[in-house]
């Protein structure tokens, strides 16, 4: 109870807006399709989420150039952003679930928009890394209530279909990212790859204030578990920090080892500290159940599994002789068919459980894997073997996430929707600095040089991501009128608002 009476009179002295959410006019809520509207704004945060992670790769050429450093400087400009993210989307997810998870959305948008911007004007690299930072905060207020959104904005049996079009919104950024970066980059500056934010989140914002529903259960939080969320952004940081120095990065072993020991160090401190602190960050109750925790690790496992590929194909590619081009049309096959399927998925597999789903998506994935481990590594197999695993992790996420979403109360759906996207960043550095490491310790001749041991990496992570699809029972599907954990029939109608 302090927590609520030393946080009142400061509420009291802020705006009404930025402390209420705001229903949404008779004329919205009341329409047949209102849902359909808050999931189209949520997929506006989806798209520029994965474009600006995709785009701003294309702008270390000209960072570097404008601010005369290394690559290794500038690649701190996406390193200070994963890590960011990473440590905040869960106790992000915490407040909304008390405070309101539409609010907390509309506050990560403008908080998004206006660092975009002081990004594009930043003087110097390090001012650009730190609006990096106060971006990837706006970041994590909209990521860790995504999800959530969604699920509680969709009605029964729709659950499914509306994570597929925000999964598709993800690919549709992720494979506009190389085309628009290098439009930008070459015709305007680097500093429009941060501007392009502005006028996209600028729509999102007003649409979100219009269309989006208000929360309909909430926590009480009486005060967010700070030494908690402190103990997670250790444990979140050095582990990042030790992958990213195991890939190849002039950094001791010694250094390494630590920075892995300190990961272990703060995961174990903070569970410790979730068990009996008063109000904590992340019910553990939740990993217990087996649709979570397994979907959880499918989810890791699926992103890895995206992500890796994004860095080795053009690797390969422009190593054997080809352009730049070729390699990012090559890759394109991976996020469109990861579209495709995320789409028209729901259609062509009415009927079908989401676990069942889950091994479709995931076996389909690990096959085209399997086929890139023998068989040629030219642009024709790969625009294939690209396009057969987007197919596959495009049935896999939506379903996977559903079943997540539908086995947590609907009280903890922005903590759930943070464990997601956490889980999510986690697999995206996992499969970037993993493949890095693979290239950098395998053999540079034979028939299983170092690129076949990243590929074995890779299908060794659809592995896991199977398993999880197999093993992610205990939640009902609420969508075929089946009761979850928390006695609900169907998508949260999102309430009056």
């Amino acid at each position: 109870m302090s927590g609520e009476v030393t946080e009142r009179p400061v509420l009291r002295r802020l705006p009404a807006v930025l402390v209420e959410e705001r229903p949404r006019p008779d004329r919205v809520r009341e329409h047949p399709r209102a849902w359909w509207l808050a999931v189209a704004t949520v997929c506006f945060g989806a798209f520029m989420g994965q474009l600006d992670a995709s785009v701003v790769t294309l702008a270390y050429g000209g960072l570097g150039a404008e601010f005369g450093t290394s690559l290794a400087a500038v690649e701190w400009v996406s390193l200070a952003y994963l890590l960011t993210l990473a440590a905040l989307l869960i106790p992000v997810g915490r407040f909304a679930d008390a405070r309101g998870r539409k609010l907390l959305y509309l506050h990560g948008f403008g908080v998004f928009v206006v660092a975009s911007a002081a990004c594009g004007l930043a003087p110097s690299l390090g001012t650009l890394i730190a609006f990096r930072v106060v971006q990837a905060a706006g970041a994590a207020m909209m990521q860790a209530n995504s999800v959530a959104l969604v699920v509680t904005s969709a009605p029964d049996g729709r659950t499914r279909g509306a994570l597929g079009v925000q999964a598709a919104a993800q690919a549709l950024g992720l494979a506009l990212g190389p085309t628009v970066g290098g439009a930008l980059v070459s015709t305007l500056g680097w500093r429009w790859v941060f501007g392009i934010n502005v006028p996209v989140g600028i729509v999102a914002l007003v649409a979100g204030h219009y269309l989006l529903p208000r929360t309909r259960e909430r926590n009480d939080a009486r005060e967010l578990d700070r030494p908690g969320a402190v103990l997670l952004a250790v444990a979140t940081t050095a582990g990042l920090l030790g992958v990213s120095a195991a890939s190849g990065l002039p950094v001791p072993g010694w250094g390494v080892a630590a920075l892995f020991a300190v990961a272990a160090a703060g995961g174990w401190a903070f569970v410790a500290r979730q068990r009996r602190a008063p109000s904590p960050l992340l019910d553990l109750d939740l990993l217990r159940v087996r649709a979570v925790s397994a979907g959880l690790a499918g989810a890791l496992g699926a992103y890895l599994v995206l992500f890796g590929p994004l860095v080795l194909v053009p690797i390969v590619l422009t190593g054997r002789g080809s352009s730049e081009l070729l390699a990012g049309l090559v890759l394109t096959a991976l996020p469109a068919g990861f579209g495709a399927a995320a789409v028209g998925g729901e259609p062509l597999l009415r009927g079908t459980t989401d676990r069942a789903r889950g091994v479709l998506g995931a076996g389909t994935a690990a096959a085209a894997l399997a086929g890139m481990l023998f068989l040629p590594l030219s642009p024709g197999w790969l625009v294939a073997q690209a396009a057969v695993l987007g197919l596959g992790l495009g049935v896999f996420t939506p379903a996977n996430n559903a079943l997540i979403m539908k086995a947590i109360p609907a009280r903890w759906s922005g903590t759930g929707g943070g464990l997601v996207n956490m889980a999510r960043s986690l697999g995206t550095a996992l499969g970037v600095a993993l493949v890095a490491l693979a290239l950098h310790l395998g053999p540079d001749g034979g028939r299983f040089d170092g690129t076949r041991w990243a590929i074995a990496v890779l299908l060794a992570a659809s592995a896991v991501t199977v398993a999880a699809a197999w093993a992610a029972t205990g939640a009902r599907n609420p969508a075929d009128g089946e009761p979850d954990r928390c006695g609900r029939t169907g998508g949260e109608a999102g309430g009056p608002g």
